[in-house]
């Protein structure tokens, strides 16, 4: 990446940032882009070269903070020294409980994922690979698929019914503990996910 690249990416990067930053905290309707470019230290016309505006900014914040866990979700899945004897069940529940657990430790990006996320936004999450050479989950999900000794009626449904299911559950058991705690939530949301799958298999 030559000097240039290089400096256009570190001012994406700043807005990114800085526009996370203040919607985590200011939250997104009380931030305005001047105050994104204030702080991030750039002119307001820099900010639209990179977006098309505050809602672009935000769905591209989604997709990235999305994407990056899912990706860490696949590392820790491929760094399983049983991955090879794993169901395709164990897989999704696997990963599914490694991101369940960044959310509840960075509660400020589940708060923000969650009240600003859509199916299309998400999507564009899973097929967006975070590097170069990052892996994107819609690749990894298909693999499983694929893997799995059986095949799967409409498996994109399957997929849409898992993250409702997981986001809202999680939502609540983690920001409020309601009704109950994330670990006594865990087995009830694991066992209805299993359920899920298999009323997809064909």
């Amino acid at each position: 990446m030559g000097k240039l690249e290089t400096n256009k990416q570190l001012k994406e990067n700043s807005l990114l940032n800085t526009a996370f930053e203040f919607f985590t905290t200011k939250g997104f309707s009380k931030t305005s882009i001047s105050d994104i470019v204030g702080n991030a230290g750039v002119a307001k016309g820099t900010f639209y070269l990179y977006f098309k505006d505050k809602y672009d900014i935000r769905n591209r914040l989604i997709c990235h903070k999305s994407g990056q866990l899912f990706q860490n979700a696949i590392q820790k899945l491929e760094a399983r020294p049983d991955l090879e004897t794993l169901s395709f069940e164990d897989k999704m529940i696997c990963m599914i409980d490694y991101i369940i657990n960044q959310l509840n430790e960075n509660q400020s990006l589940l708060t923000f994922i969650s009240k600003n996320l859509s199916w299309g936004v998400f999507k564009n999450a899973l097929t967006s690979p975070i590097s170069d050479d990052g892996v994107k989950f819609s690749d990894m999900y298909h693999k499983m698929l694929a893997d799995a000794p059986y095949t799967f009626r409409e498996p994109e449904i399957m997929l849409f019914l898992i993250v409702e299911l997981v986001s809202g559950a999680c939502y609540s058991s983690i920001l409020y503990q309601e009704p109950c705690t994330l670990e006594q939530l865990k087995p009830h949301l694991y066992s209805s996910i299993r359920l899920i799958i298999q009323e997809h298999h064909d």
